[in-house]
C-alpha cells in the first residue's frame, strides 16, 4: 500500500468530488457557438479554471462582468447529471471537519449550488473564484486554503483533476494526487502530480489527533513519481 502523512486535505470540486462536465460542456459549448467560437476549444479551456479569465480571454473587449453573470446563471440552472464521483461521499465522512476544505475556480453561489445538487457536505471553510485575486494555475487558491485550515500548504495533500489545478498545489508546495476523470495521464504528470489514480474511491484515510494518514488502492492504477 501506498501511504502518505499530512495535516489536512485540499479537494478541488468539479471533477474531483462532483461529476459536473456534462453540464460544464453543454453551458460553455452553447456560449462559444454564440459568440463564435470553436466549443470545443472553448470546453476544454474553461475546465479548471475561473469562468471570468475565460471569458476575458475569448472577450477581451467586452463588459466581462456582464458575460460572466451570464455564464453563472446558465451554470446554476444546468444541474441535470451534477452527481457525487464515486468514492467521495465515503472519503468526506471519514475526515474531521477541521482538516479539509474545497478549493474550486467555480463562484461562491455556483459552488454551493453544485455542492448541494450533488449531496455532499458544504465545508468550514470554502475558497471559490469569489475568494482570491488570481486563480487556477497561480497558488493563491490552495496558499490561502491551507492557510484558512491553519496549516501550510506543504503539510496539506492536494486532489485535482486537470493541470491547471495541478501546478496551482505544486507551486503553493503542497503535494498533489491527481484524478483521471478529465485530463490524460501524461498531462497530469507533466503538470508535476505526485500520483495519478482513478478517484476518490481509490482513497482511504485514516486519522489520528496529529495528522492523517492516506492510504492509496495498491493496484495498477495508482502511479507515483515521487
Amino acid at each position: 500500500m501506498i501511504q502518505l502523512q499530512c495535516a489536512a486535505l485540499l479537494f478541488d470540486m468539479d471533477g474531483v468530488l462532483i461529476n459536473s462536465t456534462p453540464a460544464v460542456a453543454r453551458v460553455w459549448r452553447r456560449w462559444a457557438i454564440e459568440h463564435g467560437f470553436d466549443p470545443v476549444e472553448v470546453v476544454a479551456r474553461a475546465h479548471g479554471r475561473p469562468s471570468l479569465t475565460t471569458v476575458r480571454e475569448y472577450l477581451p473587449d467586452a463588459d466581462h462582468e456582464t458575460e460572466n453573470r451570464e455564464v453563472e446563471r446558465r451554470e446554476m440552472e444546468d444541474l441535470e447529471g451534477v452527481l457525487p464521483l464515486p468514492g467521495a461521499l465515503d472519503l468526506l465522512a471519514s475526515l474531521p471537519q477541521e482538516r479539509w476544505t474545497i478549493v474550486t475556480s467555480s463562484t461562491r453561489p455556483l459552488a454551493e449550488v453544485r455542492l448541494r445538487a450533488a449531496g455532499l457536505p458544504l465545508p468550514r471553510n470554502l475558497i471559490t473564484a469569489s475568494d482570491i485575486t488570481h486563480g487556477k494555475p497561480h497558488p493563491e487558491p490552495y496558499l490561502k486554503a491551507a492557510a484558512l485550515l491553519g496549516f501550510s500548504a506543504a503539510d496539506c495533500i492536494v486532489f485535482e483533476d486537470v493541470p491547471a489545478g495541478v501546478r496551482s498545489g505544486k507551486v503553493a508546495g503542497a503535494r498533489v494526487i491527481a484524478f483521471r476523470t478529465t485530463s490524460p495521464d501524461a498531462a497530469l504528470r507533466e503538470a508535476g502530480a505526485d500520483f495519478v489514480v482513478n478517484g476518490c474511491a481509490d482513497v482511504r484515510a485514516q486519522r489520528s489527533a496529529a495528522s492523517l494518514t492516506l492510504i492509496l488502492k495498491d493496484s495498477k492504477s495508482a502511479i507515483g513519481i515521487i
